[in-house]
């Protein structure tokens, strides 16, 4: 893969990852709740990890191929996050809320943070439908190859920016509720650019 194929899909995960959703309130209730925020991010990260083998195994190649059914996709997902940032901007999400999300336990939290990213839309956006669109099979690298650099890009930055936000959450938001709530609702925001951003591109491709 070049240069310009992999920054400008930096770019637009970066976005992404930077769009607080159902991973970001996870990691905050784990840093105003847990000692550590390593085991929900841990899950977070390993639910990304079975899309990414799922991905390599071949599914997005099939999706890849078919641009009825990656329009489908698109559309889809940017619509769904389209909805769930008019969802946040209508009812911000408070702290007290987010702290009852996280368990006590250790292995508790890790498997939520597994189930929380393996059943969250906005991977299916990124995984299939994003995906694709930077992978080119007439390059010297297998499908395969760049499909798992993708993932492992995707998994770094989560690991990266969760940490950082769980972390911030300990110890900025814990004492400034007006704060979270504005994050929510700039989050909210976020998610109806990037639903927009996807679905003109696509439409107008």
């Amino acid at each position: 893969m070049d240069t310009t194929t992999l920054a400008a899909f930096l770019a637009v995960d970066l976005l992404l990852v930077f769009t607080p959703g159902a991973d970001w309130a996870y990691a905050i209730a784990a840093g105003l709740r847990e000692r550590s925020v390593v085991p929900a991010v841990a899950g977070l990260i390993a639910g990304y990890a079975g899309y990414t083998l799922l991905a390599v195994a071949g599914l997005v190649v099939i999706v890849a191929g078919s641009p009825t059914l990656l329009t489908v996709l698109t559309v889809a997902g940017a619509g769904y996050l389209v909805w769930l940032g008019w969802g946040v901007l209508r009812s911000p999400v408070t702290l007290a809320a987010a702290e009852e999300t996280v368990g006590s336990s250790r292995t508790q939290v890790l498997l939520r943070g597994v189930g929380i990213s393996g059943l969250n839309p906005k991977a299916l956006l990124l995984y299939f439908s994003l995906f694709p669109q930077f992978i080119d099979s007439a390059r010297g690298w297998p499908v395969a190859a760049q499909t798992g650099l993708l993932g492992a890009l995707h998994m770094t930055l989560c690991a990266v920016v969760y940490l950082a936000v769980g972390v911030l959450a300990r110890t900025v938001l814990r004492t400034r509720p007006s704060a979270a709530r504005a994050v929510t609702r700039v989050s909210g925001a976020m998610m109806i650019a990037i639903g927009g951003f996807l679905l003109l591109e696509r439409l107008a491709g």
